[in-house]
């Protein structure tokens, strides 16, 4: 078994998530665009790389940091809260062009469930629920995932991750004081970081153990958030009184859409059970 994995995007999630690899066994080449970040990785014993993803070339030695890995974790964000006219299909595809030349044969990537958009009325999703995404990033999400799916040279599991939360990652400290925060009654889809990093795992031990031959298997898309779906306006005044700040004011009188993600999928697969809090 090839015990390395390269981890592209060694950030919030990424950098824990090469931690805990390290710990059970793996080699792991990770890359950061941060030259200042690069001693960080090396302290906690990561193959550091620089490397950046531009919509017309790559910067930085791709070709080493792939050579070897079985696995690739792509765990980049889109990027186009600041600039919607970016092309991260664009940069994925130019990936794509470099992992074919490599010997990478398996793809972990991490994707959003903004590829669902929230509705009136407020329905349950699952991986069988066609994507709707009502926003630039969801779309070109969607774009990438089916470039990925669709390569014969590789085999992809697409991760769809709801609001992601952590130790020092909560939207409450930014919803703090708010007032009129529109859907109140829309159903909270989070997972916690920890959580992220034990469903990875799972996935990655599965991967590794499938047959080449089983495409039956392969290509897979899970959708992965906590198994509470709380009330907006209950969780927010909830954990604002916990942590002491004060609560945002909801919108009266108005119809909240939202969804309900579902993650009965990989927790049957996985036989995974969500261990944190949201």
């Amino acid at each position: 078994m090839n015990k390395q994995i390269s981890i592209l995007g060694c950030g919030w999630l990424g950098l824990p998530l090469a931690k805990a690899l390290i710990e059970n066994g793996f080699s792991v080449k990770g890359s950061t665009t941060s030259e200042n970040k690069l001693s960080l990785l090396e302290t906690n014993k990561i193959q550091p790389y620089l490397v950046s993803l531009f919509e017309n070339k790559i910067e930085g030695n791709i070709t080493d940091f792939l050579n070897d890995s079985e696995i690739l974790i792509i765990d980049i964000p889109p990027g186009l809260r600041r600039d919607t006219s970016i092309s991260f299909v664009n940069k994925i595809k130019l990936l794509i062009t470099e992992i074919e030349k490599s010997g990478v044969k398996k793809i972990i990537f991490i994707s959003s469930t903004s590829v669902y958009s929230d509705t009136f009325p407020i329905k349950e999703i699952t991986e069988e629920t066609p994507t709707n995404p009502d926003t630039e990033s969801g779309r070109q999400l969607v774009k990438v995932e089916k470039l990925l799916v669709k390569n014969t040279h590789f085999d992809s599991t697409i991760i769809r991750f709801g609001g992601l939360i952590g130790e020092d990652r909560h939207p409450i400290k930014y919803l703090a004081g708010k007032e009129n925060v529109e859907n109140p009654d829309a159903p909270i889809n989070f997972v916690h970081q920890e959580d992220c990093i034990g469903i990875i795992e799972g996935v990655i031990e599965k991967k590794l153990e499938l047959n080449p031959s089983d495409k039956m298997q392969n290509n897979q898309v899970f959708n992965v958030v906590a198994p509470e779906h709380p009330k907006r306006i209950e969780y927010y005044h909830k954990k604002a009184k916990k942590m002491n700040l004060a609560l945002p004011t909801f919108a009266k009188n108005s119809t909240s859409k939202g969804k309900i993600i579902s993650s009965k999928k990989i927790e049957s697969l996985l036989s995974y059970t969500f261990k944190k809090e949201i």
